[in-house]
């Protein structure tokens, strides 16, 4: 990007949603990479309760960004672009899971029951803030652990800090449920972990990463 467009950016990093999307529609494609920097911690830490793979939910994360700003247009806002980008990401990770083993159908029945319980092993990051290591691993752990259901509603609410209405409509199940699988997750994790996890500690998506997603996602969109 040039100068111009760093400027352009930097200015606008403070509008919404909304108003960045107007300006993108209008032609100015390299504002899309605000949108993309602010909602990559949010795919990644909701991809890996689907996926539970770390290559492959970045790479799920990128055929979401751009069928999004392939759709951009269509976007009705109707509901919040958060929650439309979110739905468009659980969609193609379920689609992942149904390509990766077949019996797994893409609808909400993959959210209705205990699917495709994943690996227990705990995600490897480059650094900690939580001081006990060796704990930050075993609560990750213990998350990642959950049942599919249980652990993407945990993720979104708790660690994503995703509002109830928001959650229900990305998952396309009702509030009771959300209320419901949230309770289970956490008397699933037992009372004795619990409260030692940090919702901004677990599953993060790291500084260089979110620079390379959005250079990636980028360059696509400048071919198109």
């Amino acid at each position: 990007m040039n100068k111009m467009e760093n400027r352009d950016i930097t200015a606008a990093d403070s509008m919404s949603d909304a108003e960045v999307i107007g300006l993108i529609i209008k032609g100015e494609k390299n504002l899309y990479a605000i949108l993309v920097r602010r909602y990559n911690q949010r795919l990644y830490k909701v991809g890996m309760s689907i996926i539970n793979d770390d290559a492959e939910v970045e790479d799920v994360m990128q055929v979401t960004y751009i069928k999004a700003y392939e759709n951009l247009r269509k976007f009705e806002f109707k509901s919040a672009f958060s929650t439309w980008l979110t739905r468009i990401f659980i969609n193609e990770s379920l689609l992942r899971l149904k390509q990766r083993k077949k019996s797994v159908p893409v609808s909400d029945e993959a959210m209705q029951n205990e699917i495709n319980h994943q690996s227990s092993t705990a995600i490897q990051t480059p650094y900690m803030k939580i001081l006990n290591v060796e704990l930050k691993a075993i609560l990750e752990k213990a998350i990642l652990n959950l049942p599919e259901k249980y652990r993407t509603v945990f993720i979104m609410r708790e660690i994503e800090n995703m509002n109830v209405a928001e959650t229900q409509e990305c998952l396309d199940i009702t509030e009771a449920n959300v209320k419901v699988r949230l309770n289970r997750a956490k008397t699933l994790l037992k009372n004795s972990l619990s409260k030692y996890y940090k919702n901004e500690d677990l599953l993060q998506f790291h500084l260089t990463r979110c620079d390379r997603m959005t250079e990636m996602v980028m360059k696509q969109i400048e071919c198109l």
